[in-house]
């Protein structure tokens, strides 16, 4: 049946590679659940009404099967009576009904025989749905990892890339210079902000130990003309 195309043809195992090759495997199978959720609808339309056909002619059986029981009473009963025109009668009713019993019980049967195959395609196609429904559950979540995992290695890249670095080293040089700029500014302010009295006292310590000095030299030149 036409209804179980998607069933017969293609099976879960193909669909699974297919999902796997799919640039977005999530929007694939949400796809695939909606033509597999239509398709088992109308598969369970169709069952239903086979199931309906195996019931009618299971009616149908079991009416003529209780009719041909009781004209064969009525013939006995008949015949115990003596009224062979009535006897005769009921073996010809019993006559009919079991050709349609025998008619009614194979259609039955038939029927029962289809309806119990379509049984078996609809779960079936039940539990593909159930384990496609399972499989996208699977899906969303390696498809997430793998979309935020892509997103951070982009961004480590930019960290590790020679513009960062040749960025962070311009920074560094342009610290440096400012560094010697302030402490030569320092040096620069210290000098300028001494006031007299502090340059002679300076200059009084840089004379005393101009004065030790040649007195130390002097002391070794008398020695040396002892």
């Amino acid at each position: 049946m036409s209804i179980f195309k998607r069933l017969r043809d293609l099976t879960m195992s193909n669909v699974y590679a297919l999902i796997e090759k799919a640039e977005d495997p999530v929007k694939l199978t949400d796809q695939y659940i909606r033509d597999m959720q239509s398709d088992l609808e109308d598969a369970e339309k169709a069952v239903a009404a086979q199931i309906a056909l195996e019931k009618k002619f299971k009616l149908l059986y079991e009416e003529q099967e209780a009719l041909v029981e009781r004209r064969t009473e009525q013939a006995h009963m008949a015949a115990q009576a003596q009224n062979i025109d009535l006897a005769r009668r009921a073996l010809e009713e019993k006559k009919n009904a079991e050709e349609k019993r025998n008619e009614y019980k194979a259609s039955f049967e038939q029927n029962q025989m289809l309806a119990n195959n379509l049984r078996g395609k609809l779960d079936e196609m039940r539990k593909q749905l159930s384990d496609l429904r399972s499989k996208r559950e699977s899906l969303v979540a390696r498809y997430n990892a793998a979309k935020a995992q892509n997103e951070i290695n982009k961004t480590m890249s930019g960290f590790g890339g020679s513009s960062a670095g040749s960025g962070m080293k311009r920074m560094e040089e342009k610290m440096l210079q400012m560094e010697a700029q302030a402490e030569a500014s320092n040096e620069l302010t210290a000098s300028r902000g001494k006031s007299l009295d502090e340059e002679f006292a300076a200059l009084g310590k840089d004379k005393a130990v101009e004065d030790e000095l040649a007195a130390l030299l002097k002391q070794y030149e008398n020695k040396d003309n002892k």
